[in-house]
């Protein structure tokens, strides 16, 4: 059984437990279920003029399958590093997270981004809360967030909405070989994107971005 169905309440209710991802090289697209960098999911072949808005072009940045229900959660981030600076905490935050039906990953380079380099997203693995916020990880599920910078004025709209921290993607988790060799800067400036949802028994719904932060 998914480790997450059998620690549910503690994971994303008392929050003494979290799921932890990594981002290997090399993946073989039979096994690649999860990934980072790459092509889009197919489902977004058509949904070009969905994504972009007008003359702000948007880029994939990674896709994982749920382990609450069978789905997938895919971000895109917009391509001026200027428009999610801008625009970085909810309701006014510019990265797009959409859940969709489970997809391979597409041929097409719609949304390819240019300094990332496709990686597999490993399996969870379940870990205590507390001992997480010492280890390097690229996705950490459940428990409480890793802040970088830790305002309460990043919660309160989200607060407001009964939303609920789901997971966060750090980029101190990013392998040497993600970023491409000449790009000198990582999407986030070496820091980490914090993904909210509203949370019920054994299943999250309209999973959005709550904030981003740097240091």
């Amino acid at each position: 059984m998914n480790p997450l169905h059998e620690n549910f309440t503690k994971i994303l209710t008392e929050r003494t437990d979290c799921i932890i991802y990594h981002a290997t090289p090399n993946p073989s697209a039979e096994n690649c279920t999860s990934w980072i960098g790459g092509n889009a999911p197919e489902f977004f072949d058509d949904k070009a003029d969905f994504i972009n808005e007008g003359d702000q072009k948007y880029y994939f940045y990674l896709s994982i399958i749920t382990p609450f229900k069978k789905s997938m959660i895919s971000i895109f981030i917009p391509a001026e590093f200027e428009e999610y600076l801008e625009n970085n905490i909810y309701p006014h935050c510019s990265i797009k997270v959409i859940e969709h039906p489970i997809s391979p990953e597409s041929v097409k380079n719609i949304f390819t981004h240019p300094d990332l380099i496709k990686h597999a997203i490993s399996d969870g693995e379940l870990s205590d809360d507390q001992k997480s916020m010492d280890e390097s990880f690229l996705i950490k599920l459940g428990g409480n967030p890793r802040l970088i910078q830790p305002k309460n004025y990043y919660f309160t709209k989200l607060q407001e909405e009964s939303y609920s921290f789901l997971l966060q993607v750090d980029e101190d988790g990013y392998p040497e070989t993600l970023l491409q060799d000449d790009c000198r800067n990582y999407p986030f400036s070496f820091g980490a994107l914090y993904i909210f949802a509203k949370i019920g028994m054994n299943e999250i719904q309209n999973p959005i971005a709550g904030f981003w932060q740097f240091s």
